[in-house]
Order: structure tokens, then sequence, then C-alpha cells
């Protein structure tokens, strides 16, 4: 009676096992075939081109490769001797003509003064006509004032945005053209993260579901959300070809590969002592929308496991 007792104790005890297995090989399996994760994520950031708006040769750079600067900051000073002349030519012009306008603007109140006898009509036109062009050349020495001086001020190339100088390799001499980009200042608020799902899984992801996303280097998890999915990817079968008619690739092969669609994921919540870097690898799991899990993830899964075997909740499902 013992040994048949212990048998069948046994066989219970094999029969639990392998039923256990045999959830977890299903849940497991549904979660790397079916749920929305992907190991292949990458950290992106937006990156200020930042160019002259004025040419000449560089006198003095302020900053450092991989400084953090704010935006306004001044980045490096051009050489402003061109500049100055021609304020001072500009103010020189603004003299001349404020004068210029004075002179005629009180030869045409004079005029505007005497009787039809002492002066006629059309001359008094003709001193008007003369004054309103004596004023119309003044507005024009202050406007050319006004872009001189701003030229000379942009003497001053600042930062547009606040974040990183990155691959700096500018050095006093260099020559500044105005309009080609010569530093670059990566924003420090815009990191983001694409995750390239396979699109056998893009039907399960939605905008506004909760993300997790496990960077390679960092134990700690950050937390986002999905903010748009992309719409449209390169396809080599549409590239025109003679006559412009579309280049289709004849060869078919048994083994299909899904395609990865980049699902955009913006950062919510960053763990302390974290340092982002542009390319980073990360991996990025769907795990809920509005507060509902949309897929379970592995410590979701064990977390269940858990309540249904040992009636007690474990505590490697608090990391949301």
């Amino acid at each position: 009676m013992f040994e048949r007792a212990r048998r069948f104790l046994q066989f219970v005890t094999t029969a639990t096992i392998l039923g256990i297995a045999g959830v977890v090989f299903l849940v497991l399996w549904d979660y790397y075939t079916a749920a929305p994760w992907t190991r292949n994520g990458q950290v992106r950031v937006q990156v200020a081109d930042i160019a002259p708006r004025v040419s000449g040769q560089i006198i003095a750079v302020k900053v450092k490769d991989n400084q953090f600067v704010h935006a306004g900051d001044v980045l490096y000073d051009i050489d402003p001797f061109d500049f100055q002349v021609a304020v001072a030519t500009a103010t020189a012009r603004v003299n001349e003509r404020e004068a210029d306008m004075t002179l005629k603007t009180t030869q045409e109140t004079r005029r505007n003064r005497l009787t039809e006898i002492a002066a006629s009509q059309e001359e008094k036109q003709l001193y008007q006509a003369t004054a309103e062009v004596a004023r119309a050349q003044y507005a024009e020495a202050m406007a050319v004032l006004s872009q001189a001086r701003i030229n000379l001020d942009r003497t001053h190339v600042h930062s547009t945005v606040t974040g990183y100088v990155t691959n700096l390799i500018m050095a006093p001499g260099d020559f500044a053209t105005a309009g080609t980009p010569n530093v670059r200042v990566i924003n420090a608020s815009s990191y983001w993260v694409d995750g390239y799902f396979e699109e056998t899984k893009i039907h399960a992801i939605h905008v506004g579901d909760r993300v997790r996303l496990d960077l390679m280097g960092y134990n700690a998890p950050m937390w986002g959300h999905v903010v748009s999915i992309t719409r449209g990817i390169a396809t080599a079968n549409a590239t025109p070809s003679t006559q412009g008619l579309p280049s289709v690739d004849p060869v078919y092969t048994w083994v299909r590969l899904a395609q990865r669609i980049p699902v955009r994921v913006q950062i919510d919540s960053i763990p302390p002592g974290t340092q982002l870097v542009a390319g980073m690898t990360t991996t990025v799991t769907v795990v809920g929308s509005k507060g509902k899990r949309a897929h379970d993830t592995l410590a979701d899964i064990f977390d269940r496991l858990h309540d249904a075997f040992m009636g007690g909740r474990g505590g490697m499902g608090n990391h949301r």
C-alpha cells in the first residue's frame, strides 16, 4: 500500500511538473512569436546643423567637443573687421542722407508757405518730390545700416538648441562660409527610440501603448509610449528602370522574412545614472495600453505562474 501511494505521488508530481513546463513552453512560444517586442531597437536623436549667416575667417572657438551648451551660447567668432567697416560706412551714409533730407524738407516747407505769385504750383510740386526722394534715400540708408549691424552681430555664432556639441573639428583659422554647417549640436531634449517590429506584430501595436525599453548596457528599464507607426518603407521593386518602368526582381524564395516596420517611441522616464547615446541598442516591448496589459512580459509570466501554483504574489512584477 505504501509503495503504491509513493508511486502515485511520483506520478502526480511528474505530471504536475510536465504540465507546468508545457504551460511555460506555450506562453513563452506565444511571447516570442506573437507578442509585440523586438531586440531591434535604437536610440535616436535630433541634431542641429548650425551654419554661420556670414562668411569669414574663424578667430576663436568658444567650445570643446562633447561640451554641454545652452541655446544662445556663443560657439565661435568670425573676424569682425570687414563688418565693422561696413557699419561705419553705412553710418556715414545715414548721416549724409539725413542732412540731405533735412535740407530738402526745409526747402519744401519754405516753398509751400509762398503764395501762388511767388512760387508756382509746379515749382511746389517739384520741391515736394525732391523732398520725398530725400526721405526715401534716408530710409534706404537706415535699412543698409540695420543690415550691417546685424551682420556684425552674426560674427558671433550662437547655438540654436540646448545640448551637446558633437564631432567638433573646426579650429581658429578655418574659413566659415555662410549657409554651410560647420558645428553640430545634439538636442538634449529630443531623444526617442525607434523599434523595428516585424510586420506580423504591427496589428497589436497602437498609438499610446505603454512601452518598456531595455538598453543593452543598463539593467534598469526606461519607459515610454508609442507616438507613431511608420506608414511606408522603401522597396527595391519600385526603383525606376528602362523608360521609367519599375524594376521587379524575378527571384522568389520559399523562405520569406517579415519586413521590419519602424515604430517611434517617446521616452517618458529615464532611470538615474542612465546616459543616453544616439545609436544605443534597445529591446522594445509593448506592455500595455491605457493601463491595460497588451501582452505579457517575462516578469508577468512568472508572476502569473507563481499565483497559480504557489498561491502568492511574486516580486518580479513590481517593476511597473
